[in-house]
């Protein structure tokens, strides 16, 4: 087994743990405020830095290419009410285009 798979095997026995361990500790108990505003925020925090880290990210360093109006354009027809597989189809559209223009 290599280093890869252990890591995806590490990672995936993790994720299941954090998961179950929320149902197991808390029951039925609703969290208190401030603790479920804060797992309100988790999601589009994780998404909002994967995105970027997809965009920006390469090789080490900071790297603007055709990615970045894909996702301009992307964020522009969510805030305009597009549907998300809208939206990905308007970023890959667009980022295609960015690249037979190059």
């Amino acid at each position: 087994m290599t280093d890869v798979w252990i890591v995806v095997v590490v990672v995936g026995a993790t994720t299941v743990v954090f998961k179950a361990a929320g149902p197991v500790f808390l029951g039925r108990r609703p969290l208190p405020g401030r603790v479920q505003s804060v797992v309100d925020l988790l999601a589009p925090a994780m998404l909002t830095a994967l995105v970027v880290t997809q965009t920006f990210g390469g090789d080490g360093q900071v790297s603007v290419d055709a990615r970045v109006p894909g996702v301009a354009a992307a964020a522009l027809a969510v805030w305009r009410g597009v549907p998300p597989v809208g939206a990905m189809i308007v970023a890959a559209t667009v980022t295609a285009l960015f690249r037979l223009a190059a």
